[in-house]
């Protein structure tokens, strides 16, 4: 994960280097949607002769994720399939504006907790976006908080943690 300022609108992103598609020059910023220029850069610094250090970063492959609820004392194992669209997560009740709702007694996790964007990439596959959704308990990824603001690409066996309930993700 690399750390990534808009230049226009200076939100900080979080961007998973390996999921930045092959041949594209910038991405839109997922909040003003202004261009966010990208260079691609070569995988062997030994083998250069400018005295650069660079690495490259690998196109995503994904064709649909999907996310998996870990069974435990207050929710059972559920799959939730991800295609091009837009998610937001939460814990079903009667009043939720989620439309991935997560059967479980944790009442620490949101009714609307996060959101999860799915677009195509320059390539035909599907990048997918996780963001909090001004939970009050906060989304942890890969054991650190998401921030207000915060958006990163997720990767495979990227784990999800609401509440006491721990979520994978899984191209």
């Amino acid at each position: 994960m690399i750390p990534v300022q808009c230049p226009h609108c200076k939100v900080g992103l979080k961007v998973d280097e390996h999921k930045i598609p092959e041949g594209i020059n910038s991405f839109k910023c997922p909040k003003c949607k202004g261009d966010i220029p990208v260079s691609f850069l070569e995988k062997k610094p030994e083998q250069r002769t400018d005295g650069r250090d660079t690495v490259i970063f690998q196109p995503s492959k994904t064709k649909g994720g999907k996310l998996t609820v870990f069974d435990n004392e207050y929710a059972k194992e559920q799959i939730f399939h991800l295609r091009e669209g837009h998610y937001v997560v939460g814990r079903k009740a009667s009043v939720s504006n989620a439309n991935i709702r997560i059967e479980t007694t944790d009442k620490l996790i949101s009714r609307n907790h996060f959101r999860i964007e799915v677009k195509k990439d320059s390539q035909g596959g599907l990048i997918h976006c996780l963001s909090d959704n001004q939970s009050k308990n906060k989304t942890m990824y890969n054991g650190k908080y998401l921030e207000e603001g915060d958006e990163v690409v997720l990767r495979d066996n990227d784990e999800i943690r609401i509440g006491h309930t721990l979520i994978r993700f899984n191209e």
